[in-house]
């Protein structure tokens, strides 16, 4: 029996962890400084509302949840990228690029291989899964559907492979988060410079601080209305009859790619100025909600029931690992390009500008740009990753 049923009554229970959490990170206390060092705020976004569904005091399954994903998380993304400074951005060159197409590799030829190592005790046909879980691991959930839909995925697989998705592909976000406090560390090791990426983030931070200013009511109404009416009406226009849609380019991939349309033309605007009076931190706030959200929907008991499937993906996800860190050592690339180009494969548009963010505050946008590369090529990668895993299966 589930405690807390009433999805208004969620999402209270949710906003109170994202507030506690917080604010807990922020009191001047030895202990909490060094805990939340290690174990930054935003991993518990995940990991509280996964326990709550696991002790039953949230349901795993609620309308708030595709709530948060539809309206919340694009509302949050829009107000991050009308608080984009682009030019800046541009200065950090191509091997972010880079070392997200190295991890895209990753992806593609871990799952055949994975696949291969685990196929005698996986289900007959885990390849369709193989295929749903490369659609959410190059690109995020819109490719995933696709996925869903192109390989018909049936219900009996899809449950374990969204399980080893939410575990092994939050677990890893939280991984990287740890690691941002040993970036110097990795850099100076890997003879990576770092100077181009801090000259870029001092200088978007320094004319945030110059320039910022008390927020007021009008300000504030008209961050919200940008963001929660502009991404309605993106949303809408991208479902409409005349937008081409394909198992590929879905409403919700048009949604996305046209959210960041708009909002880095809007950044060139005197729209970009709402940043002076904490536009990106309200958007922040949306995306927050969003992580409770996906985080409640994983339940830790399940683990028991689809033990091979988490296996194969954490088997999967090292493969990646290995690509990218390799293409790192090559390159001499810094820790944070690692981070985005990692995440703008294994968690999207949602997750990968929380973690750019966390290795350099000002440079969310990076992180979002490559969740929609991910978008674009993810499908695509995705079906051969799919296909190579039905070869192996001798489908």
């Amino acid at each position: 029996m589930v405690l807390i049923q009433d999805p208004m009554a969620i999402f209270a229970y949710l906003s109170a962890i994202v507030g506690i959490v917080f604010m807990l990170s922020t009191l001047d206390n030895k202990f909490l400084r060094k805990f939340f060092r290690y174990a930054p705020p935003l991993i518990w976004m995940y990991f509280l509302p996964m326990l709550s569904t696991t002790f039953g005091i949230i349901p795993q399954s609620s309308d708030l949840y595709s709530f948060l994903s539809t309206y919340i998380l694009p509302a949050g993304l829009l107000l991050l990228m009308i608080s984009a400074n682009v030019p800046a951005t541009f200065k950090l060159g191509g091997k972010a690029v880079l070392l997200f197409l190295s991890g895209t590799i990753g992806v593609v030829i871990g799952g055949p291989i994975a696949f291969a190592l685990f196929q005698g005790i996986l289900p007959e046909e885990a390849w369709r899964g193989v295929g749903a879980l490369a659609g959410s691991w190059i690109g995020g959930s819109a490719n995933m559907g696709a996925m869903i839909e192109a390989f018909r995925t049936p219900d009996e697989i899809l449950s374990p492979v969204i399980l080893t998705d939410t575990l092994v592909g939050i677990s890893w976000m939280g991984v990287m988060i740890a690691l941002a406090n040993f970036q110097e560390r990795f850099n100076k090791w890997n003879g990576a410079d770092n100077s181009t990426i801090k000259r870029v983030n001092e200088d978007i931070a320094t004319d945030i601080e110059r320039n910022v200013k008390p927020l007021q009511l009008p300000q504030l109404f008209g961050i919200i209305g940008i963001g929660f009416a502009g991404s309605y009406i993106i949303r809408v226009f991208a479902g409409m009859d005349f937008i081409p849609k394909s198992e590929i380019m879905s409403t919700s991939t048009w949604s996305f790619i046209l959210i960041t349309a708009v909002g880095i033309a809007l950044s060139f605007t005197k729209v970009r100025n709402l940043e002076y009076y904490g536009a990106s931190k309200i958007g922040y706030l949306g995306i927050y909600l969003f992580l409770t959200g996906i985080g409640a929907q994983a339940n830790l008991a399940d683990v028991v029931q689809a033990p091979q499937f988490i296996l194969m993906g954490v088997v999967w996800l090292a493969i990646h690992i290995l690509c990218i860190f390799a293409a790192a050592r090559l390159l001499r690339a810094p820790l944070f390009f690692v981070a985005v180009g990692s995440q703008g494969n294994i968690g999207g548009t949602s997750s990968a500008p929380i973690v750019a963010s966390v290795f350099q505050p000002a440079l969310a946008p990076v992180g979002l740009l490559m969740g929609i590369l991910g978008n674009i090529v993810g499908t695509y990668a995705a079906l051969l990753c799919g296909k190579l895993a039905q070869m192996i299966a001798g489908g």
